[in-house]
């Protein structure tokens, strides 16, 4: 495959398209889009399938429903990407000795498309906390993931990465993860240097390093060594495995290294290592309904304060239960907080600022969330309820994270 040859990318739990937006601002005639999928349980609405196709049109099929229930329609595709849930990826042997994973978990039909479709390149994103779960036996859910993509023929290489570090508005802590088939060059290229020296591969030369750059020296006493090369399958893995991951790794054949790595980018453009809130506040008139009234006001500080309140469990054991101030309001001169799905709701987590036109404490708006993600300004104006748009930025991509690894593939293609 050459930069100019077409990449057929499906993506897979597509929400609003925040990989197809990020693959496309490198390149439409590089990056296009041939299938996707995206389905919301439990909701009628469908906002953000609706969201996609109005964005994207029609003429690329976007399927709503339960990916496993349309497997059988992904066609051929050269990179899959998407974002999945944390999930208890636990497998047992059924009476057949085959392997069942833990049922309703996506990861399995993820596992499916790779297997059945075998595409040069996956691009995956998950939530930090995936490297550790479950709490039981850390580590395991993160080694059944490699010991599939492994089995499967592909190197891994992974990179928990928080988007402020690397030039955007938000301390969002992401989990991507790069797969590569053995029939690729960068396959080849992994298994030579990154065998060789895998410090140097996660430090310098890997997938990550070469987008999101960082310091030449690791953190000590955070390396792991791994080695799935001697679990049979995924029942072992399940049943036996567990090790310390840190925020960046690399498997090739099965075995592999996991450091913990440190940032090393100075934001071109501000020139400093992180842009600011302020960036993505509108600096001009904004609707009523968004500031925060006198008489909301005691319930705002009551949860954005410090507190400890005893509790009883429902078997009757007391404790108490404590939680620290969050900034109140949220300072312009920092980048935002991680934006969760209850963003914009009378809610602890939500960002509270003062409006710089008026002076008063306001909510953010949906544009200005749709700015901290670097969607486009009014991408989930389409008819949707204003409380979906902020689910929608909460559960969202940061797209220029994408950017920088569309660019790296096109690098590598």
């Amino acid at each position: 495959m050459t930069g100019h040859k077409k990449v057929r990318v499906v993506e897979l739990f597509a929400g609003v398209g925040g990989f197809r937006v990020g693959l496309e601002r490198c390149s439409k005639a590089c990056f296009q889009t041939v299938w996707a999928n995206q389905w919301e349980p439990g909701q009628t609405g469908q906002w953000a399938y609706k969201c996609y196709v109005q964005q994207f049109g029609e003429k690329v099929p976007c399927v709503n429903a339960d990916i496993a229930t349309v497997l059988e329609q992904v066609p051929e595709h050269d990179l899959l990407v998407g974002g999945f849930p944390c999930q208890d990826y636990s497998v047992a042997s059924t009476g057949a000795k085959g392997i069942e994973g833990k049922k309703g978990v996506l990861w399995w039909s993820i596992d499916a498309v790779i297997r059945s479709r075998q595409p040069s390149y996956v691009l995956l994103e998950n939530v930090d906390r995936l490297l550790k779960s479950p709490a039981k036996q850390r580590g395991r859910d993160f080694g059944i993931i490699l010991k599939c993509l492994s089995d499967s023929g592909y190197a891994v290489e992974w990179r928990v990465i928080n988007a402020a570090d690397y030039g955007n508005i938000q301390r969002r802590r992401r989990t991507f993860l790069f797969a590569c088939h053995r029939s690729t060059p960068f396959y080849r290229q992994m298994q030579r240097n990154a065998a060789k020296d895998s410090a140097a591969w996660l430090t310098q030369d890997g997938f990550f390093a070469k987008a999101f750059p960082v310091q030449a020296a690791s953190v000590p006493g955070k390396e792991t060594r791994l080695d799935l090369s001697g679990y049979p399958d995924l029942v072992e893995v399940s049943e036996q495995f567990k090790a310390s991951f840190y925020n960046s790794g690399v498997m090739c054949g099965g075995t592999g290294l996991s450091l913990e790595l440190i940032p090393d980018y100075l934001d071109p453009a501000a020139g400093r290592t992180e842009r600011l809130l302020r960036e993505a506040v509108i600096d001009g008139d904004v609707d009523e309904r968004y500031f925060i009234s006198a008489a909301d006001m005691s319930k705002w500080t009551y949860l954005k304060g410090a507190k400890k309140i005893s509790r009883t469990s429902r078997s009757g054991f007391q404790y108490t239960f404590t939680e620290g101030t969050i900034p109140f309001p949220d300072p312009l001169d920092r980048p935002a907080r991680t934006m969760l799905t209850s963003e914009g709701t009378t809610n602890r987590s939500s960002h509270v600022i003062v409006d710089p036109k008026t002076g008063r404490l306001r909510r953010l708006t949906p544009e200005e969330c749709e700015r901290i993600n670097g969607f486009p300004e009014g991408w989930t104006d389409t008819g949707m309820p204003e409380r979906q748009r902020y689910f929608i930025m909460g559960n969202a991509l940061v797209v220029p994270l994408i950017e920088k690894m569309g660019q790296r593939l096109m690098d590598i293609l």
